[in-house]
């Protein structure tokens, strides 16, 4: 990737935090979309639920990465958070969408954040991009969220989404929470541990988002996730034995759904998706397996 221009929504976030400083190091322009009075010429000015961007500052940009959008997991799913979850991505995908098509020099890619909840309860059955939409809140929103970049690419910007996996790092997410439990000696598995988590490393994550910025022709969604999906009671072990800590403790299924909520149904259903596309395009992964992807993070 020679050195180019790159807008970012969503930059404080763990995924585009490090997306960010990815690009910098290498030497890449990057320009932050934030809700503020922007501070520095690298910031642009953007309110994702009323629709508006300063697309001045989106002009000579090569690619617009949205990452943008309220913490699935970050608290329980109420019909009002769910309603902030839904709105924090669909809107803020259409106002950049809507931004990019509309710019005379439009950049050469608009790479749209998804996940993997797109498929919502697959069991034992492994699937790839090919597989249609589950049923469920994440399913519908997935399918929803990736529709509100429409205009982008019927404007014939080049369109990938990013369906992305459970991201392996300390800093945040489902595994920034994990660490600090299997650390104290209190990890186990969940549930009867025979559900998929599709995981990929922070690492391969960004490394991914990168591949796909740079690689023309290919559009559409790419699985970001670790080639072998494993079980909930296989990570369980690999990460009490990376870390050296006993992993004695079972959470029952019934004091999740308890604890959680409706995201419980996230945390005990099973997802075991693969990266066929991404693979087929040509990227390698640093850390294709669980215990790298945990000592990656670590």
């Amino acid at each position: 990737m020679v050195s180019s221009r790159v807008a970012v929504a969503g930059a404080s976030g763990l995924i585009g935090g490090a997306l960010v400083r990815s690009l910098v190091a290498d030497g890449h322009e990057v320009v932050r979309l934030v809700r503020r009075e922007p501070r520095g010429a690298d910031e642009v000015r953007w309110d994702p639920e009323a629709g508006r961007v300063d697309t001045a500052g989106l002009a000579g940009c090569d690619a617009v990465v949205n990452l943008a959008g309220a913490g699935v997991g970050d608290r329980r799913w109420t019909e009002a958070y769910k309603t902030r979850i839904r709105r924090s991505r669909v809107l803020g995908t259409q106002a950049l969408a809507k931004a990019v098509a509309t710019l005379d020099e439009q950049p050469r890619v608009f790479v749209n954040g998804s996940a993997i909840g797109f498929y919502g309860e697959t069991g034992d059955r492994t699937v790839d991009e090919s597989a249609p939409h589950g049923s469920g809140f994440l399913p519908e929103l997935c399918v929803e969220w990736e529709g509100a970049a429409g205009p982008a690419r019927e404007a014939g910007v080049r369109t990938v989404f990013t369906r992305t996996g459970l991201v392996v790092s300390r800093h945040g997410g489902a595994w920034g929470r994990l660490f600090p439990l299997f650390k104290a000696g209190l990890g186990g598995r969940m549930g009867d541990g025979r559900q998929y988590w599709s995981y990929v490393s922070l690492h391969d994550e960004v490394a991914a988002i990168r591949h796909l910025i740079d690689a023309e022709g290919l559009s559409g969604p790419f699985n970001l996730t670790a080639p072998t999906p494993v079980t909930n009671r296989e990570i369980t072990a690999a990460m009490g034995r990376v870390l050296r800590r006993p992993t004695p403790f079972t959470v029952p299924a019934s004091v999740l759904r308890t604890a959680l909520g409706e995201m419980a149904g996230d945390v005990l259903g099973s997802a075991r998706v693969v990266p066929r596309r991404l693979l087929e395009s040509g990227f390698t992964f640093a850390f294709p397996d669980i215990e790298g992807a945990i000592r990656a993070a670590l």
